[in-house]
C-alpha cells in the first residue's frame, strides 16, 4: 500500500504534463515564442476562432485526414498516427523556419514554409486551436488565425 502513492503521483504528473501541452495558453505560448524570435507582437486566444477550430476538428474524427476547412481563417493542420500534443504541432510548423527566405519572400529548396509564415504573420493576432483523437487512434490538430495570413507578395513580418 505504501508504494501506491509514488506511482499515483507519477501518473498524475504525467497526465498533467500531457494536458498542459494542449491548453489554450500552451498554444499561445508556442506561437508567441516563435513570433518573438522575429520581433512580431503576440497572439491572443480567441474563443470564437477556437470554436471554429473545434467544430472543424470534430468533423475529422472519422478519418483524421489533413484536409483544410476552406473557411475564413488562416489555418495550420498537423496529424499523427498516435498522440501528438498541441505544442508539438506548433513546433512542427515552426521547424519550417530554415526554409523561409525573407529576402525573396519564398520557401527555399522546394521545401514547405507556409505553416511557419502563418505562425509568425504579423497581422494575425487572434488564434484558436483544437485537438481531437481520431477513430483510427491518430491525432488531428488545427490552429486557425484571424485575420488570416500568407497573402501573395506580402511578407509575414
Amino acid at each position: 500500500m505504501e508504494n501506491i502513492f509514488p506511482m499515483a503521483m507519477i501518473f498524475f504528473c504525467l497526465v498533467g504534463l500531457a494536458i498542459a501541452q494542449n491548453s489554450p495558453q500552451d498554444y499561445v505560448n508556442a506561437h508567441n515564442a516563435a513570433r518573438a524570435q522575429v520581433n512580431v507582437g503576440p497572439v491572443t486566444w480567441d474563443n470564437t476562432v477556437a470554436k471554429y477550430a473545434t467544430d472543424y476538428a470534430n468533423t475529422r474524427k472519422g478519418d483524421c485526414r489533413l484536409v483544410h476547412s476552406g473557411g475564413r481563417y488562416g489555418e495550420n493542420l498537423a496529424g499523427s498516427s498516435g498522440d501528438l500534443s498541441g505544442t508539438a504541432a506548433v513546433n512542427l510548423w515552426v521547424a519550417e523556419k530554415p526554409y523561409y527566405d525573407y529576402n525573396s519572400n519564398s520557401c527555399t529548396g522546394g521545401r514547405e514554409c507556409r505553416h511557419y509564415t502563418q505562425v509568425v504573420w504579423r497581422k494575425s493576432v487572434r488564434i484558436g486551436c483544437a485537438k481531437v483523437r481520431c477513430n483510427n487512434g491518430g491525432t488531428f490538430i488545427i490552429c486557425n488565425y484571424d485575420p488570416p495570413g500568407n497573402y501573395v507578395n506580402q511578407r509575414p513580418y
